[in-house]
């Protein structure tokens, strides 16, 4: 059974008159990647600081490595923070940058020295350690941020947006470096992001949240595929939300059409998600694998390189996008039939914080 390394008891923190996070509950497993997703304003970094000592939660608690912690002291807490901003003192050389940490505790000189060798090669920062952070890109920048943290050997590395400030092709690359580091030393971390790719790669957990409400935890496939509310299934990439009323059976209606699930879909109306990539489309109404069809026309579509992105709508006028990869030469016009498997589409059951899902 996993070890649970950090938890998380029903936090709620207000600024002023404004509550900022609602009654937030999640655990974190020793060794996972967890991503705090969201969009601006969602809470993510207000939670992060809070792991870390910066702010205190009105209410709740929180537990990291055997210890309640809400209340402790930052330096007390052994979690060690890289904010997007790097945070790197500019009259210090990239050693004692590394360092700094190690020497507020009092370590003796050989081994601060060891560890900040260690955490530079592992950061491939080796033969920089004279340097300034004005005389670095900012990705070697980013990289003595995180040196500077892991040296610490904290019990939970926090992340805060590391990226941001990186040209898109060097932050792929320190992506894959950095999830490739956290999975060799088995570091429990907590990335905070906006980017649903960089959360859907990168990690074991993820935590997406809305105006200070947490609607959803899981694995990334889980999250994609089997989301609990619309919102988390429309940031989590592109899908499409219908309107269908179930009636405890293996199917619901759509505007008037039976669409098959693959469980039973309780008596009421629900919102259905069925992703762009799981449609096919038909220029007649066959669906020799079981898949349901839906009659619908295109507007008009996208050449997308490895896609073609079509823009459609059914009869009722509701908007689709469907996604075919690796496309080749055919190109559908007007009038044709969508068609998708059952289990690919999910039934969310609810649509507030804290909804269940069920599909």
């Amino acid at each position: 059974m996993s070890e649970i390394v950090m938890e998380l008891k029903a936090i709620n923190k207000f600024f002023g008159s404004s509550q900022v996070i609602h009654n937030v509950n999640f655990k974190v497993q020793k060794g996972d990647f967890v991503t705090l997703l969201g969009p601006s304003g969602c809470g993510k970094t207000t939670i992060l600081r809070m792991i870390a000592g910066f702010y205190e939660p009105d209410s709740g608690e929180i537990h990291l490595a055997g210890r309640q912690i809400e209340h402790v002291p930052p330096y007390a807490r052994n979690t060690a923070m890289v904010f997007q901003e790097y945070a790197l003192f500019p009259h210090m050389s990239v050693f004692e940058n590394v360092a700094y940490g190690l020497r507020v505790r009092n370590l003796d000189e050989k081994t601060v020295k060891q560890k900040v060798g260690d955490a530079l090669s592992l950061m491939q920062l080796s033969g920089m350690e004279d340097r300034y952070p004005n005389q670095m890109s900012g990705g070697q920048q980013q990289r003595v941020a995180v040196a500077r943290a892991l040296v610490m050997e904290p019990d939970v590395l926090l992340l805060d947006e590391p990226l941001s400030n990186l040209d898109a092709k060097l932050r792929e690359s320190v992506r894959v470096e950095l999830r490739t580091i956290q999975q060799q030393m088995g570091l429990t971390t907590i990335y905070v992001t906006h980017d649903q790719q960089e959360a859907l790669s990168m990690s074991d957990s993820i935590i997406v949240m809305k105006k200070g409400y947490l609607h959803q935890q899981g694995k990334p496939h889980e999250i994609y595929f089997e989301p609990a509310t619309p919102f988390v299934a429309d940031f989590i990439g592109t899908t499409n939300l219908i309107q269908v009323t179930g009636n405890n059976a293996l199917w619901a209606n759509y505007e008037g059409q039976v669409l098959e699930m693959d469980a039973p879909c309780p008596e009421g109306t629900y919102t259905a998600s069925i992703r762009p990539e799981s449609i096919r489309l038909n220029e007649v109404a066959k669906a020799p694998h079981g898949e349901n069809v839906l009659p619908a026309t295109i507007t008009h579509s996208m050449f997308l390189g490895e896609k073609m992105r079509y823009f459609l709508k059914d009869a009722s006028g509701k908007e689709w996008l469907a996604d075919i990869f690796d496309p080749g030469r055919k190109i559908y016009e007007g009038d044709v039939f969508m068609l998708f498997m059952p289990n690919r589409t999910h039934v969310i059951v609810g649509d507030a914080e804290g909804a269940e899902s069920k599909g």
